[in-house]
Parts: structure tokens; sequence; C-alpha cells
């Protein structure tokens, strides 16, 4: 199964977040979309993602670095990147046809990687916030996701205040999805632009690997995007 977010509406846009059942029977998530696309692996790109808040612009050379998002203008090729309870993001710019893929675990908040991409978008490629469409999609959410205060205070540098965290004692609840739509509406990123995915990766798990309830890693979903 995949889910496809309801704000990306262009024709040439394809955008999708994969679910376990769609992963299942494949020993990867990108020999799943090979399969559903009918396309060949070097038509999918992934980084090699390490929890950083580095940006890579996807050109001609496809070699793997690491990063943790990826912007591209190039066509006829998915970007993606792989979860298992951190916050994937899609980006498409509706004018110029710039896509991005983001991962944003809470280093990744903490370090506004969001925020860095839209830049990217903004400086290489001369995008307008008014264009730029974001689809958050599923990831553990402030039900299941407690946190040191370390964790939460670096997130809260990263974002501000907000109903995105609350404290219970010593800890805290924190909603890395809403802190990433706080992040891309402090780049003026239209609110009508965001779709926020209500799912909670921990809470579902017939539907969603978790890293956090597997207690370690046990399966990925994805979230991709490209332009045809």
């Amino acid at each position: 199964m995949l889910i496809a977010p309801p704000n990306f509406t262009s024709p040439s846009v394809r955008a999708f977040f994969t679910t376990k059942l769609f992963v299942n029977n494949h020993n990867h998530v990108s020999e799943a979309v090979e399969r559903e696309f009918n396309i060949t692996g070097d038509k999918i790109y992934l980084p090699v993602q390490k929890h950083t808040n580095r940006i890579q612009v996807l050109e001609d050379d496809t070699a793997k670095e690491t990063a943790d998002a990826v912007v591209t203008d190039r066509k006829n090729i998915f970007i993606g990147v792989l979860i298992a309870d951190c916050v994937p993001v899609l980006l498409h710019d509706n004018n110029t046809g710039v896509i991005g893929a983001v991962h944003a675990g809470w280093r990744g908040t903490a370090g506004r990687i969001l925020k860095e991409t839209i830049s990217v978008m903004q400086d290489r490629f001369g995008s307008s916030p008014d264009d730029i469409s974001i689809a958050i999609g599923p990831s553990i959410r402030q039900c299941s996701y407690e946190v040191d205060e370390d964790v939460k205070a670096s997130v809260q540098e990263a974002t501000g205040e907000g109903d995105y965290y609350r404290r219970e004692g010593n800890k805290y609840y924190i909603d890395l999805s809403s802190a990433n739509r706080m992040q891309a509406l402090s780049m003026r990123i239209p609110p009508r632009n965001i779709w926020q995915s209500g799912e909670c990766t921990f809470c579902n798990p017939d539907r969603f690997y978790s890293y956090r309830r597997s207690k370690g890693s046990n399966g990925r979903q994805g979230g991709f995007i490209g332009i045809w």
C-alpha cells in the first residue's frame, strides 16, 4: 500500500510514502518500488543516511553520498529517504519542478534540516515559498516518543515554543512531525501548502515498522518523489 500526499496534484509528480504491507515479500523497500513502477534500480536514489543535516544536490553524478536530504531538478528518477520512526518529508516546487526528500530524526530536526533544504531550493533553484508544497509522512508521534530534556531542548532551540511537546515529570513527549511543520511555516511556506500525516509508526504495527517498538532494526518504510 502506498500513501499519496493529497496536496501533490501535478500530473508530472509521483510522490508517495510506503507502508509495511507495500514492502512485504521484498528484501528492501527500493526493490518494491522498482517492481511497482516497473523501473530499474538506477532510477532510484537513496542517500547514505547518518542523522546529519547535510543536503545533497543531485546532479549528473549518482554516486552514493552521506546526506539526510536530497534536492534535484532531474527528471525520470525517484529520490527518497528510508525511515522507521523518523520523519520523512517530501517537497515539490510547483513552478520550477524542483523536488526534495528529507529524513528528519531528532538530530536532523535540531539541525534544522528541513529549513536548510528549503533554503537550498530557494538559493540554488530560485524557489519561492508560495510555490513549495510539503508532505510530512507517518512517523512516531508525541503519544509514543519519550525523550530526555537534552533532546527536547535541542529541538526546541531549532523550532521555538509550541505544543509539539509535553512534560511528564523528568521526561518529555515530543512530536517531531509537528516540529518540522512549525519549521516549514517559519520559512514562510503557506499552511495550505503543507500536508501532515496523522499516523504514528509506533502505534500501528500492522502498517509500519517502528525502530523504537521493535527495540532495534527490523525494516524500513520510505518516502519517494520524482518528476516524469
